[in-house]
């Protein structure tokens, strides 16, 4: 990850940077990398903070991924051609983020969770070392723009979806095998893995869609009743293998 003077203080460095011809222009380089399809990154008072691959848990598979970190937002997209070439573009406000460690499991290490309302999903750095760097300028970064806006920091955030692979049949019912006939599906509420018949529901979760998305049906009777929501807690999950798929090449995020 590319690393500023920390000396003086990160409010320091992103106040020295904001107008500076070489934020400019590596702010420059990060949108001619995605090209027409990604959206103007060039705003007053942004400032690029670092940059780097991860590897984001994704629904089929881990997959590399490059990351941006600005004083306010977390953008990342596919690698096309490292430095080159990136497509796929996606803006996280860093207002809305959170962040948790991710225990060690396996290959999977030197991880954490990036959650907000709107998504949720684990990444994986190369090193321990790399991991605390970009958790502990993430977590600046956050707390400089929620002291600047009198914010709360964000109260709820969307599930993180277990892998295709953690579920060889439905994590609700516990009955139906998946099979290239029976496919899996994810409850937008929970992120357990399901079948059709225990996801047939559909509800409004504003934070996450304009339209109604698939629910479990125990999600959904909880949601119906205005209880707290207690999904999650009805089954461990292993927060090593969380996902989401919204960027996945071969994914339909309708599922």
């Amino acid at each position: 990850m590319y690393r500023t003077s920390e000396a003086e203080g990160r409010a320091k460095m992103v106040d020295r940077l904001a107008n500076s011809e070489a934020n400019s222009k590596r702010i420059s380089a990060v949108e001619g990398c995605f090209g027409a399809a990604g959206q103007p990154l060039a705003i007053p008072g942004r400032v690029l903070i670092g940059e780097g691959v991860l590897t984001k848990l994704c629904r089929k598979k881990p997959k590399a991924r490059q990351f941006f970190l600005f004083n306010d937002i977390l953008v990342y997209g596919n690698i096309v051609l490292q430095k080159k070439k990136y497509n796929k573009q996606h803006i996280i406000p860093l207002e809305s983020v959170t962040i948790d460690t991710v225990p060690d499991e396996g290959d999977l290490r030197n991880g954490w969770l990036i959650k907000t309302p709107t998504k949720s999903f684990a990444v994986y750095a190369a090193t321990a070392s790399e991991k605390s760097e970009w958790m502990n300028h993430i977590g600046e970064c956050v707390r400089e723009l929620l002291r600047k806006s009198g914010k709360a920091p964000a109260g709820e955030h969307a599930a993180v979806w277990v892998p295709d692979s953690e579920a060889a049949v439905c994590m609700r019912c516990q009955k139906v095998k998946f099979t290239p006939v029976s496919r899996r599906h994810h409850c937008r509420k929970c992120g357990f893995v399901v079948c059709g018949p225990c996801s047939d529901k559909k509800y409004l979760l504003p934070s996450q869609s304009s339209k109604p998305v698939r629910v479990c049906h125990f999600c959904y009777g909880q949601l119906l009743d205005g209880g707290r929501d207690t999904a999650a807690a009805t089954r461990p999950v292993d927060f090593g293998r969380v996902s989401d798929d919204e960027d996945d090449d071969d994914d339909d995020s309708s599922d």
